[in-house]
């Protein structure tokens, strides 16, 4: 408990930043699914056939995983806000749809017959009782619906759209338990003051609702006023990452450099998502440079996968070279150190088994658990290349980057993916088996651009140029350590860096 408090009061800035956004987010996603749901709702209530096909249709979306759904739009609307709005927006009408035709479909006829009776039109029945009768059911859908909602925008995390997922998101990767509740309490809390404050509403007056969402609209305003004004005015940079610290550490790295020498000013959006996400972002403009290996480039990123040696200098020009007649990127000179790929194992199972390198692992007369990252699991570089190249069949279980850890030290696996530079090799024993038939490429890293953002500012090539032959992997690993594990941050740990390599003064 007392972790918590003190990481929490630690993080309060960063809480209340990200409470905002999660609120913003769900409250803009609760408004748009009602005025779109209740208008269809009242057009189509009044057939019990097309109403029936109609929740049909949105009952379907709603099964379908919300990840799915998102990473689906990724390539139509690129990352952030909008694909995980239109996400929630979606996951969100049917409770409404639902409830707001029942309601309406179970207004007593013969108040109906009687209405008509009167001469009056549909909208004047619905303005004069129908409405005010089927509200206490409509509320009650869109209190379904901002439940659902509350607790889907974690997710927009992983995609740049923030909120209290990071929280949530950065834990899962750092080990950080209380990362995690804080997160996931704030969350639960927040959708049980909205279920309380919404039932409240269902017995309300129309008028009194009315008002309330009125409320609502003005301050949903207000609260993006600012980022809109701000959006219009200001030259910003917005740097993003991958998952992990060192990610984090080299966008940091390239944020104090780019503001130290110029007038820019630059965003970092840390553990962004996946190598896919990132890349769709970029083609999108939702961001302007992310840190990228050479190795990715030839293996995952070009659509004619090039034939190269496991030179570095070789696998660099061929990335450079090709992803910017592909897509007009530029890949920036590397830095010294490589993060390839590499397969590891406990020490204690290395020497029981006299594990040295990859190729040993067919030689274990017992099976053996492995634990993958999604995107190892899938390369070519990666497990599809162990079992073509190495000939291993093993038993697979994918999960998150820091769960893999966690399994491994648990004994849960006994084999596990890593990046030669992770700070959990050593801090939990582990042996980085030798690549002695090749398989994995080298990995340089350097930021990756669009061309049309240098010629707009080509001081950046120059000012980002100076970490080419820098950071060592000895260096490199220290720095992930500080991060990942001494939970230092990581800011913090980039600007020591450039000063110590005299890149910026104290």
């Amino acid at each position: 408990m007392n972790e918590f408090i003190r990481t929490f009061q630690e993080r309060n800035s960063e809480w209340l930043l990200s409470l905002g956004q999660h609120l913003q987010l769900s409250l803009l996603a609760l408004l748009l699914a009602v005025v779109i749901a209740i208008p269809i709702a009242i057009l189509v209530s009044p057939s019990k056939k097309i109403s029936g096909f109609l929740l049909q249709i949105a009952g379907i979306i709603q099964t379908l995983p919300s990840l799915a759904l998102i990473g689906l739009f990724i390539p139509l609307m690129g990352i952030g806000t909008l694909p995980a709005l239109t996400t929630l927006v979606l996951y969100a009408l049917f409770p409404i749809l639902q409830n707001t035709i029942t309601g309406l479909q179970g207004i007593d006829e013969s108040l109906v017959e009687a209405g008509i009776a009167f001469g009056m039109t549909k909208i004047e029945r619905l303005k004069k009782f129908e409405i005010a009768i089927a509200m206490p059911v409509i509320m009650s859908g869109i209190r379904t619906a901002a439940v659902f909602i509350i607790g889907t925008a974690t997710l927009a995390a992983l995609i740049g759209a923030g909120g209290l997922g990071s929280f949530i998101l950065l834990g899962i990767d750092r080990n950080n338990s209380s990362l995690i509740l804080i997160g996931a309490i704030s969350a639960a809390i927040l959708a049980i003051l909205f279920n309380f404050l919404l039932k409240w509403m269902e017995t309300a007056k129309l008028r009194t609702i009315l008002a309330a969402f009125v409320v609502l609209i003005i301050g949903l305003g207000t609260s993006y006023a600012p980022t809109i004004a701000k959006m219009q005015t200001s030259d910003k940079l917005v740097i993003a990452g991958k998952l992990g610290p060192e990610p984090e550490i080299l966008m940091n790295m390239y944020k104090l450099l780019i503001e130290d020498q110029t007038r820019l000013k630059v965003e970092v959006k840390p553990n962004f998502g996946k190598t896919n996400f990132l890349y769709e972002a970029l083609k999108k403009g939702d961001i302007d440079i992310y840190p990228e290996f050479s190795g990715t480039i030839t293996e995952s990123l070009l659509k004619n996968k090039p034939k190269v040696s496991h030179e570095p200098e070789e696998v660099y020009e061929v990335a450079r070279k090709e992803i910017l007649e592909q897509d007009g990127f530029v890949f920036l000179k590397p830095m010294a150190y490589q993060n390839t790929y590499a397969v590891a194992v406990p020490k204690s199972l290395a020497e029981s088994e006299n594990l040295t390198k990859i190729s040993d692992l067919k030689k274990v007369n017992h099976p053996l658990k492995a634990g993958f990252t999604l995107e190892f699991n899938d390369r070519e570089d990666g497990n599809k290349g162990l079992q073509s190249m190495y000939g291993l069949q093993l038993d697979v279980a994918t999960m998150e980057p820091a769960l893999r850890y966690q399994a491994i030290q648990s004994g849960d696996i006994q084999v596990t993916d890593a990046y030669s530079t992770d700070a959990e090799i050593s801090r939990y024993q582990l042996k980085v088996l030798e690549d002695d038939k090749q398989l994995f490429p080298p990995y340089q890293g350097a930021p990756l651009m669009k061309q049309e953002l240098l010629k707009k500012h080509p001081e950046l090539e120059g000012i980002l140029n100076q970490l080419a032959g820098k950071i060592s992997e000895e260096e490199m690993s220290q720095m992930n350590f500080e991060v990942g594990a001494n939970g230092r941050p990581a800011e913090e740990v980039a600007r020591e860096y450039l000063v110590k390599v005299n890149l910026l003064k104290q």
